[in-house]
């Protein structure tokens, strides 16, 4: 634990008096992130760069000010660097110097039970388990839009409605483009039922251009209807997630659907708290590749990793069963294991990236059997601040990849991530 002279001038940063009354006050956070990773045949392919070992730098700094009862300002600079990545810097790799979160926050009522208040600049959303929209915190460069969001708070449910653009972004400083459009609108509530469980209901609106998949490139606008119902207490937890998506891609109609089901047990109750759980996911994929529709779901921005952290293989046309499980070691200490089965839901559709955006085509190919991940991580807690991290992947293909990769070839990941936050 920090000294009491640590503690203090934390403290001090945390709560920075702007009046007499204190009433108006402000804040200044960050963290410093560095990470080393060696990915060995990535693309599965024995051809390609082999063994390829880089290291990727975050730093945040923010500073939050209250400036009354009905008015917030919050200000955050981020920089993500990468080196030594053979091939160059992937887009969620390297943003050398941008504006992450420039927002003002307005209440424009509250009472004791309710408030509404208006959200206006660059921002940040994440909403439930990270399936549809995410801020993509395991990837160095977090992901943000621009916009507004209305947000509604009634006892235990709150209602946000929001309309935002995304930027394009680029490796250098302060060289991200604004969309000039909004590619992302919707409505997401939330109900908390007792203490633990979580019912959620949302609609979200999302608009593209030049979107790659399978079949061809066209314009795409998608409308998704989902649910949610989790309990994240002791004892039985559930995620529990149904989604339905329509539109149009060019001009072909959309029908593309996601259902997920996570089950665990945690046992609380041992001197060294276990977690057991399994989660299988249903996502569709396009069945018929020339009839005039397309299948395929749309993650629209999941969070990285959401599989493991193999890059290859993301949550549209796939179905996979992941049992998993954690321990608490010590008191600092923290173990994780993981499998995760990989399969096609259509075989006359390829594989997708952890983005959505489109990887390997499976139109040559009667496979459906993608590949087993092996994961294994430990995470220590040095402190409340600094907390390191190291994994390892091990991706082995299956006759998909086999069909598909003349040379194809199993791979590996390490990670090795140290992380100081304040």
């Amino acid at each position: 634990m920090p000294d009491d002279t640590s503690l203090r001038f934390y403290r001090g940063i945390k709560f920075i008096p702007l009046s007499k009354d204190q009433k108006a006050y402000g804040s200044i956070g960050g963290e410093a992130r560095l990470n080393y990773a060696i990915f060995k045949n990535e693309n599965w392919d024995k051809a390609s760069i082999g063994v390829n070992r880089f290291i990727l730098q975050r730093y945040v700094l923010h500073t939050d000010l209250h400036l009354s009862n009905r008015l917030r300002l919050f200000f955050q600079l981020r920089s993500a660097l990468e080196s030594g990545r053979k091939d160059g810097p992937r887009p969620i790799d390297e943003d050398q110097l941008a504006i992450q979160n420039l927002f003002a926050d307005v209440k424009l009522f509250t009472t004791q039970r309710s408030g509404l208040t208006i959200r206006l600049g660059r921002q940040e959303l994440d909403y439930g388990s990270g399936r549809l929209i995410s801020v993509r915190e395991l990837p160095n460069v977090r992901l943000y839009f621009t916009g507004i969001k209305l947000m509604y708070q009634y006892q235990k449910t709150r209602i946000d409605g929001f309309l935002m653009m995304a930027d394009t972004i680029n490796p250098g400083v302060f060289d991200n483009k604004a969309s000039r459009q909004a590619n992302l609108w919707g409505l997401y509530m939330q109900t908390v039922i007792g203490k633990n469980r979580l019912w959620e209901w949302y609609y979200l609106g999302y608009r593209q251009h030049a979107r790659v998949y399978e079949s061809e490139i066209a314009d795409e606008q998608r409308h998704t209807l989902g649910t949610r119902l989790a309990n994240t207490g002791t004892g039985l937890i559930y995620n529990l997630e149904a989604a339905f998506q329509f539109g149009r891609f060019g001009t072909k109609p959309i029908r593309a659907w996601t259902v997920s089901m996570d089950l665990g047990y945690r046992l609380s109750w041992l001197k060294r708290p276990v977690l057991l759980g399994i989660r299988h996911d249903y996502i569709s994929g396009d069945l018929q590749r020339d009839d005039g529709r397309l299948g395929t779901f749309n993650p629209l921005y999941p969070k990285g990793g959401y599989f493991g952290f193999d890059p290859q293989i993301g949550p549209a046309n796939l179905i996979d069963l992941h049992p998993y499980s954690s321990w608490q070691l010590s008191r600092a200490l923290e173990g994780q294991l993981e499998v995760v089965l990989n399969w096609r839901y259509a075989l006359q559709d390829g594989v997708y990236q952890p983005n959505g955006a489109f990887n390997q085509s499976g139109f040559g190919s009667r496979e459906r059997y993608i590949g087993t991940a092996y994961l294994g991580k430990l995470i220590y807690a040095f402190s409340p601040f600094v907390v390191a991290d190291v994994g390892i992947q091990f991706f082995q293909i299956g006759p998909f990849i086999r069909s598909i990769i003349p040379a194809n070839t199993d791979a590996l990941f390490t990670n090795s991530r140290v992380v100081f936050k304040f």
